[in-house]
């Protein structure tokens, strides 16, 4: 029965977790360039049960099987699916159609400069021609960060990145692909920072100018998640209200008999 109350609790504990990412996603379902996360269970594993030494048996240990002490949380991964674009027409903004990520210069609170990775493509540009995001990290070319002439009326960027201010060419996005996303680990809401061993692919991706890409959450699948984690939640509860009882009854009745 103890461990059952056991089971019961890392199946709550477990539903909990789910359900901090699912409110995670849901939160997020308006950021532009959010990607969702999403959660695996599995069983912990099993420990070989040993019978308890007593008379019945010549007072010899013996092997009765192996238990599960019930569930955990695995893995917790990213999707990186595509989200849908909209049309903004402003031209600062920009949105990739396929595989592929923008390339930020992050300089952190200590003065360092590191490359991150997004999909957020709600660009705009300083008085001094810099490209940045929200946060005030610039966007990279491949000549380094981008600068457009403070005095250029107009700025159009082609389906490859191609930058043009009043006709003149200016530099061309740094876009970057990764061989295996599970080597990307999320630096925020919608930047990433590549790990030691990741490595970089070229990417085909299509730039669209006028445009953002959205957030990939699909808020119907994750209210329906949420309903079945509160289900399981509930009825996790209710195994260790019965045992409880039981255990009150094994206490307080059966003992005094």
């Amino acid at each position: 029965m103890v461990r059952g109350l056991y089971t019961a609790y890392t199946g709550m504990a477990n539903e909990q977790k789910r359900l901090d990412i699912i409110a995670n996603n849901l939160a997020n379902s308006a950021t532009v360039g959010f990607k969702e996360d999403n959660v695996m269970n599995q069983s912990f594993d099993h420990l070989l049960t040993i019978k308890i030494r007593d008379n019945s048996e010549s007072y010899n240990d013996r092997p009765i099987g192996r238990m599960s002490l019930g569930v955990k949380l695995g893995e917790v991964f990213t999707n990186h699916g595509q989200g849908s674009l909209k049309q903004t027409d402003n031209k600062y903004n920009l949105a990739l159609e396929g595989k592929g990520f923008f390339n930020m210069s992050v300089t952190d609170k200590a003065g360092n400069v590191s490359t991150k990775y997004t999909r957020n493509g709600s660009f705009t540009m300083t008085t001094d021609g810099h490209i940045v995001d929200a946060n005030g990290n610039n966007l990279m070319g491949e000549g380094g960060e981008i600068i457009i002439p403070a005095e250029a009326a107009e700025v159009r960027i082609d389906e490859v990145g191609a930058i043009y201010a009043d006709g003149v060419y200016v530099d061309t996005l740094l876009i970057t692909d990764f061989e295996d996303y599970s080597y990307l680990i999320k630096a925020g809401d919608t930047m990433f920072e590549a790990l030691e061993d990741a490595v970089q692919t070229p990417s085909e991706a299509i730039v669209r100018q006028g445009y953002t890409e959205q957030s990939n959450v699909n808020v119907v699948s994750e209210m329906v998640e949420m309903i079945a984690v509160t289900r399981a939640y509930e009825a996790n509860q209710k195994v260790i209200q019965a045992i409880d009882e039981t255990l009150d009854l094994a206490a307080n009745s059966v003992g005094q008999v």
